[in-house]
């Protein structure tokens, strides 16, 4: 007997057989997307308030070898995170020195490669901007609550508007320290919207003056004496709240 075998002949895919397999990855794709860009935005926070948390904690080595006086230079402009970091540095453990060819600026340094705590991950205008550095620091722990009462915006960050002259605050006048923020990001770097902390939108990580640090809306913060989220200008400043 004579057993024919028939063989049938391999070929490719069909159109539709094609537009099937491309929807099948088009809708897992539109599934796994968001979950992958909230777990990379979630590592990101993480990442950054472990950062506050380590600025927490060079602020409290400060305060111990100060007397519990907040830093203080004299150095109106001493909030921006080009300027506090200096007389942070040891305590930061900071790689980047001053720029030899100009030492007499605080918003240059060389060495500072990484950014290391200073940087917060999301924070893609650092780098270029500020030196790689994206937390500010409030100015009402080098001014009185009275000059933060009458203080003006202009006056945080125009030399044509000087403001008070800086005095030294101690952490003993900090009446509720779970509420006032210390150090947080200057741009919401953890929302669509890159504003400062004169924007009502957006939101952003705050480390508060008992060292915790939370992720809050620019909503949930109290108005400031200029009428915005501010914590550099808190009303009645190191003795007031910027929530409730």
């Amino acid at each position: 007997m004579i057993i024919y075998t028939r063989i049938r002949k391999l070929h490719g895919f069909s159109l539709v057989e094609l537009l099937v397999v491309i929807a099948i990855i088009a809708l897992l794709a539109a599934i796994l997307f968001p979950i992958y860009t909230n777990a990379r935005a979630t590592a990101s926070r993480a990442k950054c308030q472990s950062n506050l948390k380590q600025i927490g904690q060079a602020f409290s080595l400060y305060l111990a070898d100060w007397n519990s006086v907040y830093p203080n230079i004299d150095d109106p402009y001493l909030w921006l995170g080009r300027r506090w970091r200096w007389p942070l540095r040891k305590y930061l453990a900071l790689t980047a020195n001053r720029d030899p060819d100009a030492p007499d600026d605080p918003h240059k340094s060389v060495g500072n490669v990484t950014g290391g705590v200073l940087i917060c991950p999301s924070d893609t205008s650092a780098r270029q901007m500020w030196d790689s550095t994206s937390y500010a620091y409030s100015a009402a722990f080098f001014h009185t609550p009275e000059q933060i009462n009458t203080m003006t915006t202009a006056q945080l960050w125009n030399p044509s508007t000087p403001g008070p002259v800086c005095m030294p605050q101690s952490a003993s006048e900090v009446i509720y320290p779970s509420k006032k923020a210390m150090v947080a990001d200057w741009l919401s770097n953890h929302s669509d919207e890159k504003v400062t902390w004169w924007s009502w939108q957006g939101s952003r990580n705050y480390l508060f003056a008992d060292g915790h640090v939370q992720h809050l809306a620019a909503g949930k913060i109290k108005p400031a004496v200029n009428g915005f989220p501010d914590i550099n200008l808190t009303v009645d400043g190191i003795r007031g709240k910027d929530k409730d």
